[in-house]
């Protein structure tokens, strides 16, 4: 029976052409920034749902595809639920966000890869020192709620393994 879900070159091109004329803080074209969310996680052992996620984890809160076209994708509900984990919603606090990353199997993992790509040292460079300053407190802010600073891990951590069994 063929996979019934877009693929990842699929994925990764919906992706590219949803966040086309985006770019990064620096300035840079933002399909830079998937890619290297997207590589991190398969670079950490991510399962290939959980790739799919990392190109679309900015997708739903950049507006650059909607939460219609999600709900209608063909991906599986796993990859669907870890977009809409790292989904950060306004007015939302960092508290609930963080908390709803930890409560969805895999989600860690891409949120992981996306905070480690955004605190590069060479990306943050090239920001003013005000900015990359910001950036930097809340990027730390996150990884400790999350217990990526070397705290102790919460048992909802990145290896948690595929609930959907495949």
């Amino acid at each position: 029976m063929p996979n019934p879900y877009l693929t990842l070159a699929e994925v990764e091109a919906i992706a590219r052409e949803a966040h086309r004329a985006q770019t990064d803080k620096a300035g840079r074209p933002y399909a830079g920034h998937l890619a290297a969310v997207a590589e991190g996680v398969r670079a950490r052992g991510g399962a290939e749902e959980q790739i799919a996620a990392a190109w679309l984890h900015d997708a739903i809160e950049d507006g650059a595809l909607s939460r219609q076209w999600l709900d209608e994708a063909p991906l599986s509900a796993w990859t669907k639920e870890m977009v809409l984990a790292v989904t950060k919603r306004d007015g939302e606090d960092l508290f609930a966000y963080t908390g709803r990353i930890l409560a969805t199997p895999g989600a860690l993992l891409i949120k992981e890869s996306d905070l480690a790509h955004n605190a590069d040292p060479d990306r943050l460079a090239v920001l003013e020192p005000a900015t990359r300053t910001r950036l930097t407190e809340k990027y730390a802010l996150v990884r400790g709620l999350l217990g990526l600073d070397g705290s102790q891990r919460p048992a909802e951590g990145r290896d948690q393994a595929n609930p959907a069994g495949g």
